[in-house]
């Protein structure tokens, strides 16, 4: 067991309670104040989404945005393209969660998951890096765009919302259609974008039921 300190004192964990434990205290010195509770949302997302789903991918959800909270984080202005510097933001994330699994002595193949997750979780690629990239763009819409919304203004967080929409499965797409917030400007903006992307979904079936 390895001993760990919380905010009541010293407590036993397991290596992989410890390792939450770091992940969690990273994340909550993020200078982004929703950091801390996107990560938790992710994680909840995960699990409503594949409630069997195993430690590994726990954690990739907890750490997914760890870089986030890191001295050395990926800065948005050294990147012309934001697709890229999101690439970079998930490749360094996944390199400080393989440092922090291998401090806590965690099986191999538990650490090459979670990274492998991390590292893949803004494009996807398999079943579980395609579910990861669900519940991280969902979590999202769900907590962190009021607050994205008090900080950026209309404009940048519907270029924000574009992007994230445009990352969602189907699935996730009509469950963002459920999604409600306090603040009726934001229920607008998201509302807006939604019909914006409906209108060029119905045109492009219209163009290829003409085509065909």
């Amino acid at each position: 067991m390895v001993k760990s300190c919380d905010v009541y004192g010293f407590v036993d964990m397991s290596p992989l309670e410890s390792a939450q434990h770091t992940i969690r205290k990273i994340i909550a010195g993020s200078p982004v104040p929703e950091d801390p509770m996107h990560a938790e949302n992710t994680l909840q997302w995960v699990l409503k989404l594949k409630p069997d789903a195993d430690a590994a991918l726990q954690i990739a959800a907890l750490a997914h945005d760890i870089d986030r909270a890191s001295k050395n984080k990926v800065q948005r202005k050294n990147y012309a393209d934001y697709d890229h510097f999101k690439a970079a933001h998930a490749e360094n994330s996944a390199k400080i969660l393989r440092q922090i699994l291998e401090e806590h002595s965690l099986h191999a193949a538990m650490i090459k998951k979670a990274c492998h997750l991390v590292f893949y979780h803004e494009i996807g690629g398999d079943r579980e890096a395609d579910l990861l990239k669900d519940a991280d763009s969902i979590a999202y819409f769900d907590f962190n765009l009021p607050l994205y919304f008090e900080r950026e203004g209309w404009q940048e967080t519907k270029r924000r919302c574009q992007w994230g929409y445009q990352r969602l499965s189907l699935k996730m797409r009509k469950m963002l259609r459920t999604i409600k917030h306090e603040n009726p400007e934001v229920n607008r903006l998201l509302q807006e974008m939604l019909n914006e992307f409906e209108q060029q979904e119905n045109s492009l079936n219209g163009m290829t039921k003409y085509v065909k």
